[in-house]
């Protein structure tokens, strides 16, 4: 893993209180790089497709990433389909990005690089 990629899966999501504006554009430009493969959609959330090679290998990842989201207390959008899993992540409660929400993109990163039968 690259090292900003790591440094942000080594943290933990802090939850929102709440008033904090969405991150920018040149700290989402900063932060980015730590997760590539996940594309940033107009400044509001991250997006990103997983495929896998049938439908029990995506729904245990879907498992996975699950409960992940619990532990961390950030819970991502996730939709699944024969072989694919759609993960789409920002913070509900300012609707737009914050540090956790690349943290927890980081982390399900982590996940994919363990999880059988990923292709992509």
């Amino acid at each position: 893993m690259e090292p900003l990629r790591e440094e942000l899966a080594a943290k933990a999501c802090v939850p929102c209180r709440g008033g904090t504006p969405p991150m920018g554009q040149e700290e989402i430009a900063r932060i980015r790089p730590g997760v590539p493969g996940w594309n940033v959609v107009a400044d509001h959330h991250l997006a990103r497709a997983f495929v896998f090679r049938d439908f029990a290998t995506a729904l245990a990842f879907v498992d996975r990433v699950g409960a992940l989201a619990e532990e961390q207390g950030h819970h991502p959008d996730i939709h699944l389909s024969w072989g694919k899993v759609a993960i789409e992540t920002w913070t509900h409660k300012i609707d737009g990005l914050t540090e956790s929400d690349f943290v927890l993109a980081a982390k399900i990163d982590r996940l994919a690089a363990m999880a059988p039968g990923i292709e992509s």
